[in-house]
C-alpha cells in the first residue's frame, strides 16, 4: 500500500511496439515472419518469449535490439524511436545490451578483456574499465578469473562472462536469446537462479527467449506465448510466484499448473 493513501505511480515503459510486422526475402518469394504485434515491455519487468521453433521470438528480439529493422511499425526503446525506416538510432541502441546462446567470447582476449572491450570501444578510461571488470566479475560470479582465457572456463562461466560484457556499459534493457540452451540441466538451474539474482539486484529490465516452458515460468514475470509462423502474440500469462524463487518453486502444483496449461495452449497452436 503506498504511503499516505497516494496512488502509486504508473510505471513507464522500457520497450514499446506499435503494429510492428517483419517480412523477409524478395518480393514474390517474402516469408512472413512476424505478423503485426503491439506490445509494451515496463521498465524493471522481466519477459519471456515463448513458443515453437520459427515462430518469430528470435526476430521479434533482434528488432528490439536494433539488429534487423521491422518491416512497419513503430519501436520505441526508453521512449526513444530505435528506428527511423531502417536506419537505427544509436542514442536508443545505447540503452540495450544482448546475450546469445553462444558466449561469442573473443578467445584472444583474456576474459577481463572481453568484459571490457564495450567500454573501451566507447573511449572509457582504463582505470573505469579495471574497476567496472572487478564488479561485474563479482556480480555474476566469476571473481577471480578475470585473467583466464575463455577456453579455461566452463560452458556456464564463459555465459556468466556474455552476461557480465552485456552490462559492462549499464544498459537499463538486457536481451537474451537461448542463453542457457547449451548447457546441461543442472549448470541451466544454476544460471536461472544466478540470472535471477542478478536481476533482483540490478533491477534491469530483461527480455528473454526461450524453448523450455519451466524455465519460463521460473523466470518471468509475465510469458509471452507465440503462434507459428507468422508469429503473432496469442497467450499472456502472468506469473504469480513471489521472488526470490527457489528450484523446489517447480514442484508446487500451482506451478506444475502453468506449465502443463502452457504446453497444451502450444501443442494447440503448433
Amino acid at each position: 500500500m503506498p504511503r499516505n493513501n497516494l496512488t502509486a505511480a504508473p510505471v513507464p515503459a522500457a520497450i514499446c511496439l506499435e503494429q510492428v510486422d517483419k517480412w523477409y526475402g524478395e518480393f514474390g518469394q517474402q516469408v512472413h515472419a512476424l505478423d503485426v504485434t503491439d506490445l509494451e515491455v515496463l521498465q524493471g519487468e522481466f519477459v519471456v518469449l515463448l513458443g515453437p521453433s520459427g515462430c518469430g521470438k528470435t526476430t521479434l528480439l533482434r528488432m528490439i535490439g536494433g539488429l534487423i529493422a521491422p518491416s512497419h511499425g513503430r519501436l520505441r526503446v526508453m521512449e526513444r524511436d530505435l528506428w527511423k525506416g531502417k536506419t537505427r538510432q544509436s542514442d536508443a541502441v545505447a540503452d540495450l545490451g544482448v546475450v546469445f546462446q553462444d558466449a561469442n567470447l573473443f578467445p584472444w582476449l583474456t576474459v577481463g578483456q572481453n568484459i571490457t572491450l564495450p567500454l573501451e570501444l566507447r573511449g572509457a578510461p582504463k582505470d573505469d574499465c579495471l574497476a567496472r571488470v572487478r564488479e561485474l566479475a563479482s556480480l555474476v560470479g566469476i571473481a577471480g578469473f578475470e585473467q583466464r582465457w575463455p577456453r579455461e572456463l566452463s560452458g556456464g562461466m564463459r555465459q556468466r562472462a556474455a552476461i557480465a560484457r552485456a552490462l559492462s556499459y549499464d544498459p537499463d534493457i538486457l536481451l537474451m536469446d537461448e542463453p542457457f540452451g547449451a548447457l546441461d540441466a543442472m549448470t541451466r538451474d544454476a544460471m536461472n537462479i544466478e540470472l535471477q539474482t542478478l536481476w533482483i539486484k540490478t533491477a534491469k529490465t530483461i527480455v528473454l527467449v526461450t524453448h523450455s516452458i519451466s524455465e519460463a515460468v521460473f523466470l518471468a514475470d509475465r510469458v509471452i506465448l507465440l503462434s507459428p509462423r507468422p508469429g503473432r502474440i496469442d497467450t499472456v500469462v502472468n506469473i504469480p510466484f513471489a521472488r526470490p524463487r527457489l528450484l523446489d518453486t517447480q514442484t508446487t502444483t500451482e506451478f506444475q499448473s502453468i506449465v502443463r496449461d502452457l504446453r497444451h495452449r502450444l501443442d494447440e497452436i503448433s
